[in-house]
């Protein structure tokens, strides 16, 4: 079962209470926070019953992106919330298309789309002490929901040559490495994976590149930079960066090039079905040590209860009577006093770092249409890279 509230940390006063689908609940509830009272929307999801699920939503390629509520009608789902950070502006390299594409890894229905960028790459408030740009929220196979990490394992095998994979479809690859592109990223450019460096995002961009794009085990074209346009089905496109550029260079047309890749869940070792990233604030009934205190802004996050069978969606209204929002420990606190055992915080709006607005969409019982349930901080709903849906066959 769920963790009881802890101390000093009271169950909220529901209200709006309404039953979207079957095992999906949508209400709301105030909370007398630092700065002034907040208010919480939720999606109240129970995967014990086998007519509910949840699962990503995207727009279909990586580099993109789309209005949670674009995203939930398309994929016909009967609500969800904003996912994961993401590279929404490139002021710092002036000239460089910024990808849309999210921080971390992501799943749908078990096939894995992209890693994790490193961890100086990422767009977002600090994480806790020792988190990574892998860790992630996930349902298995099992339809259990949980928090995880999920590290990217590949190698390009040249010969005798194997050079270890760098990045999948991520808008930012390490230094000196090889990443892979699919048909999952989608048309958008990338340059942008070769800027800035593992601990300085807003570093130059690299100027020692090289792309080679490989299909059906052999290189069909090579560049000296990196390219924009879709990846062609079956087609893998290798970017690579300094030491990783220098070896793509000795490649010629007609080559034999093997790749391979695969997101390994690092903790549980199951196979995750959906997953995205974002960062933890809960484990075990108890917040991460080094929580923000201080900074309130709109927020959005998700609780995990009943041992991975209950999963509850929150975001923070963005309305101006409600916009002081809470901290990331208050967040924490609130998933916690939900009877949530972990915790997983997800993009949001209000502070300076975070420019998404908080969105929580549901569909009305017999609606054509899902509509926004709390009012994002910007007015309306902006465009983000991923999100969380919840899906019924009732």
């Amino acid at each position: 079962m769920g963790a009881a509230p802890a101390g000093g940390v009271e169950a909220p006063r529901k209200t709006g209470v309404s039953q979207i689908a079957p095992g999906v609940k949508y209400w709301h509830f105030d909370i007398p926070a630092s700065r002034g009272t907040t208010r919480a929307h939720v999606l109240d999801v129970n995967l014990r019953d086998t007519r509910t699920s949840v699962g990503l939503l995207y727009p279909g390629e990586v580099g993109a992106r789309s209005a949670v509520s674009a995203l939930a009608d398309g994929a016909g789902a009967v609500g969800g919330i904003n996912g994961d950070f993401f590279n929404i502006s490139e002021t710092q390299h002036p000239g460089v298309e910024a990808t849309g594409a999210p921080v971390g890894p992501a799943v749908a229905r078990g096939h894995a789309l992209k890693g994790a960028v490193p961890n100086g790459q990422r767009f977002g408030p600090a994480m806790p002490p020792g988190v990574t740009t892998e860790a992630v929220l996930g349902v298995g196979f099992d339809g259990r929901a949980r928090l995880d990490s999920l590290r990217l394992e590949g190698q390009v095998r040249i010969g005798q040559t194997r050079l270890p994979l760098g990045g999948l479809n991520q808008y930012a690859l390490p230094v000196g490495s090889v990443g892979a592109f699919t048909s999952d990223w989608g048309r958008t450019s990338r340059v942008r994976s070769t800027c800035g460096t593992d601990t300085n995002r807003g570093a130059p961009c690299s100027t020692d590149t090289h792309e080679v794009t490989v299909r059906g085990g052999r290189v069909v074209e090579s560049a000296g930079t990196p390219g924009s346009g879709p990846v062609a089905a079956g087609s893998t496109v290798l970017v690579g960066r300094e030491a990783g550029a220098q070896e793509l260079r000795k490649l010629s047309v007609g080559d034999r090039v093997h790749v391979w890749h695969r997101l390994v869940a690092a903790e549980s070792r199951t196979p995750l079905r959906f997953a995205l990233g974002g960062y933890p604030v809960l484990r075990g009934g108890a917040p991460l040590p080094g929580l923000d205190t201080v900074t309130s802004a709109v927020r959005t996050a998700a609780g995990i209860s009943d041992n991975g069978r209950r999963l509850l969606l929150l975001s923070l209204d963005g309305s101006p009577e409600f916009r002081t929002g809470l901290t990331i420990a208050e967040v924490a606190d609130t998933l916690r006093g939900l009877g949530a055992q972990d915790g997983f915080s997800l993009d949001g709006g209000g502070s300076s770092t975070l420019v998404s607005s908080a969105t929580l969409v549901a569909r009305a019982p017999g609606a054509e249409a899902v509509t926004v349930r709390n009012n994002p901080s910007g007015g309306t709903e902006r465009p983000v890279a991923n999100g969380i849906g919840v899906f019924s066959r009732g």
